[in-house]
């Protein structure tokens, strides 16, 4: 398994706006192969801003990075330069291959 995670940094104030564009869009991920699932995370507010991370589960790092490379992909970022006011500088990604699962 892979995860992929995009650390954002939201303007105080803005949660609510930011939490609404992303429940409210269209992902486009469930008919992506091998696609697992996807979380919005909500992390701590600091003086600034509040940390959110997007968490995507992916059955391998191809996987990811062929969705990276199709057009479910572009489709469900064709509108996140509009809502660049919302975040303090560039989202933050990190990938991470899974090396042990517990159930």
């Amino acid at each position: 398994m892979f995860i992929a995670m995009n650390r954002f940094k939201v303007v105080l104030g803005a949660a609510t706006d930011f939490e609404r564009v992303w429940t409210a869009r269209d992902t486009h991920l469930r008919e992506v192969p091998g696609f697992v699932e996807f979380h919005l995370l909500r992390g701590p507010e600091r003086d600034d801003h509040t940390l959110y991370a997007s968490h995507t589960i992916w059955r391998s790092r191809d996987d990811f990075e062929a969705w990276t490379r199709s057009e479910a992909f572009r489709l469900a970022h064709r509108s996140a330069g509009d809502n660049r006011p919302l975040y303090l500088g560039h989202p933050e990604f990190e990938g991470f291959e899974v090396v042990q699962t517990v159930r």
